[in-house]
Order: structure tokens, then C-alpha cells, then sequence
């Protein structure tokens, strides 16, 4: 009770010390917000924001209702059955004309084309010829100007641009799309790549991951049992590549693979083949450039956890009987697990994302949604599939993540 008294009985001063502690503990913690508030900051803007907006603009998509509004508005009341009434086709003369003398019936054109190949330029024609017609009926006109007019699946997907939200992106990004009626149906075979391309990436990035994982424990292991002098050394061969970008590195892998490159000239020089070998431009050079670029990802976690085992385990094992193999078995290879985990984690989730080697030294059937995304964002500008293949992407790198998480435990990670 005294304890409790003196703390909270006033001081001198007149304010009770556990107020006084209390003070102090809050601007311990602002100065502590304050210090981690430039991070915060930076996460935000480079990080949270990029990826929210990514996001958002795989699923939104305003362009048909902000630029059409009428028509939009008019096909509220339409069944989707036959064609639409008079008074529809005359609300989409009048967006045409106005879209014609604001001269955005080039962006609508570029949205509808995004569904309906082909269809821009009769958006753009449309446009231009329906500032003629001074009175209606606008249906027998609109659609005397363009076939388009009376095709159903242009007025189901104009039904559709009611609502900024859009679900094309992501469907044709898994290779379905709408159709007539805007049910959804599987992408025709002839122009359903993405599917291929997301199981190339994900085979590329497990093959690169096994590879770096065979050639990382072994060197990983010599490094951990040499003396120092010698495991310093090459260890500073293993960082080496660090000190060069990505684009130098693959650049150097160009010049060793090519026909007539190094190692062709070499082993014809030894007589070991009689023609250059295909090393550059398919899957072999794409995982070998790869491999080499990603291997110090997976070799320093695993380094960093053989360098804590104790080699006293090994002599313990052996000493009880256990033969070479099966202490090392046994006894070391499950205390390196954490990082195995951790550095074949980092490497598979740094792969998916591969854009310059495979750009490079890869061919037209390696390329991986990387390539995809710069082609729509640089190329096409259609950021709704850039969008939408980054989010299925990132969508597919958690939940595996989820599932390492569920049957490793990201406790167990180890990253040195």
C-alpha cells in the first residue's frame, strides 16, 4: 500500500510520478516512430502504393462509362437478347460525335479492340461518319456505317462498361474471356498463351532452384569446412559477381554461348564436338545465365547456417558407429534445413520475376511473365493485363509462400 501510494502520491513539483513515467514513455516511443518514420515513409511510396495501384488497375477500368456515358446509361433497360431499341443507338450517335469532336473515340476504339480485335478502327470510322446524320432512325444508319453496330457481342461488352470494374483483365490473363452473351468462355487455342507462360515460368524458376541448390550446398559445405584463409578467399569469389549489374552479368553469358563463343571454341578445339553446340537463345542458356546470376542467393543462407553446426556432432555420430554417409545423413544435412529453406525461398521468389536474362539469352518460348508485363506496359500500354499479370503473379509468389509457411515455418528461416 505505500508502494502504491508513493506512486501516485504528487512530487514537489506537484505531478504524480506515475504520470511523470508515462511522459517519458511516450516520447520515448515518438522519437522511436520518428526515427523509423523515413522507412515507413519509403515503404509506402515504393512499395505499398506501387503494388495498391497495380492492384486496383487489374480489375478497374472506366474508360467505356466515362466516354460513353449515354449509351451506357441507355443499355440499363436493354435484355440482352435481340439488339437494342431506337433510343440506344441513338444515345451511342450522340457519344460518337461527341467522342469525334474530343477527339477520344480513338481511346474508346483501343478499349473495344482490347475484347473485340479489329473493332477499333470502325470505332474511329463510326465517329467520323455519324457527325453526317442530322436526325434518325440511327439504328438502320449506325449500322449501315459499321457491321459492327449490329453485332450482339459489341453491345454486351458495351453493357458491361456500365460498371468501372472489369473482370477481362485478370480472365484473359488465364486464358478465358467473354463472350457473346458475356458468359465466360475458354480463350480460343490460338491465342491462349498465358497459362504456357505462367507454368514456363514457374518450371524455369524450380529448375533454376534445384540447380543453384546442387551446385550452393556443395561449395557451401567446402567453405564451411576449409581453413579460413582459404574459405576467405573463396568466398570473395562467390560475392564477386555481386559488384556487377544483372545486364553485365547476362551480357558476358551472351558472349560465352553464342556459336562461336568461348565455349563452342573450346570444345571444338578439343575435339569433344564437331559443330557448335546451341547453347544461346532457348531454355539451356536462359537456366545456365540464370543459375550463375542466382547462385550466391542460395549459397550464403545455406553457408551462414553450416558455419553454426558444430562439427563435434559428426565426431559424436561417428564415434557411435554411424558410417561417413549416414551421419552426415542423419546428424549435419537437417541442421542445414533453415538454410535450405531460406535460400531456395529467395531464389524461387526472385526468379519469378526474371525479366533481362531471359530477354536476352532466352528465346521466344522462354520468355516468363516478366517479359509479358514490360510488353504490355512499354509496348501496347495496356496497363489493365500489365496489371492484372503482375497481381496473379504476386498472388501465386504469397501463396506459395503461405504453403512454405504451413508446412516449413517461417520461423525456421535463417538468412545469416
Amino acid at each position: 500500500m505505500a508502494t502504491m501510494a508513493a506512486q501516485i502520491a504528487p512530487r514537489p513539483d506537484g505531478i504524480p510520478l506515475r504520470i511523470k513515467l508515462q511522459r517519458v514513455e511516450r516520447r520515448r516511443k515518438l522519437r522511436a516512430f520518428t526515427l523509423v518514420l523515413p522507412l515507413l515513409l519509403l515503404i509506402l511510396i515504393a512499395f505499398v502504393f506501387p503494388i495498391g495501384r497495380m492492384m486496383f488497375n487489374a480489375v478497374y477500368d472506366d474508360r467505356l462509362s466515362t466516354l460513353m456515358p449515354r449509351t451506357t446509361t441507355a443499355l440499363s433497360s436493354w435484355d440482352g437478347k435481340n439488339l437494342p431499341d431506337e433510343s440506344v443507338y441513338a444515345a451511342l450517335a450522340k457519344d460518337l460525335e461527341q467522342a469525334w469532336a474530343r477527339k477520344t473515340a480513338g481511346v474508346i476504339g483501343t478499349r473495344i479492340n482490347y475484347e473485340l480485335p479489329g473493332a477499333g478502327g470502325q470505332i474511329a470510322s463510326s465517329a467520323r461518319k455519324v457527325s453526317a446524320l442530322s436526325t434518325g432512325p440511327y439504328k438502320a444508319a449506325l449500322i449501315e456505317i459499321s457491321p459492327l453496330w449490329g453485332r450482339h457481342d459489341v453491345w454486351s461488352l458495351l453493357k458491361r462498361g456500365q460498371s468501372a470494374y472489369t473482370a477481362y483483365y485478370l480472365l484473359r490473363s488465364i486464358d478465358y474471356q467473354y463472350g457473346p452473351d458475356s458468359q465466360i468462355v475458354a480463350t480460343p487455342s490460338e491465342t491462349a498463351i498465358f497459362r504456357d507462360v505462367f507454368l514456363r515460368t514457374l518450371g524455369i524458376s524450380i529448375g533454376v532452384t534445384a540447380a543453384t541448390l546442387l551446385l550452393g550446398f556443395s561449395l557451401a559445405y567446402l567453405l564451411a569446412t576449409l581453413p579460413p584463409k582459404t574459405s576467405n578467399l573463396l568466398m570473395i569469389m562467390v560475392v564477386l559477381p555481386f559488384w556487377t549489374s544483372v545486364l553485365v552479368r547476362t551480357a558476358a553469358w551472351v558472349v560465352l554461348l553464342q556459336e562461336h563463343g568461348i565455349i563452342n571454341n573450346v570444345l571444338m578445339a578439343l575435339h569433344i564436338i564437331s559443330s557448335p553446340m546451341e547453347l544461346i537463345f532457348n531454355r539451356t542458356g536462359t537456366v545456365v545465365a540464370m543459375t550463375h546470376i542466382q547462385l550466391p542467393f542460395t549459397l550464403l543462407p545455406i553457408y551462414s547456417v553450416m558455419k553454426t553446426i558444430s562439427p563435434n556432432y559428426v565426431r559424436a555420430a561417428r564415434s557411435l558407429g554411424a558410417g561417413p554417409f549416414y551421419a552426415f545423413w542423419k546428424v549435419y544435412f537437417p541442421q542445414t534445413l533453415p538454410g535450405i529453406a531460406a535460400g531456395c525461398l529467395l531464389t524461387f521468389i526472385l526468379c519469378l520475376g526474371y525479366y533481362i536474362t531471359p530477354a536476352l539469352v532466352g528465346g521466344s518460348t522462354d520468355q516468363m511473365v516478366s517479359y509479358f508485363v514490360a510488353h504490355y506496359t512499354n509496348e501496347d500500354l495496356n496497363w489493365g493485363m500489365a496489371s492484372a499479370l503482375g497481381a496473379i503473379l504476386l498472388t501465386a509468389t504469397l501463396l506459395l509462400y503461405y504453403v512454405y509457411n504451413k508446412l516449413v515455418g517461417v520461423d525456421r528461416l535463417k538468412m545469416g
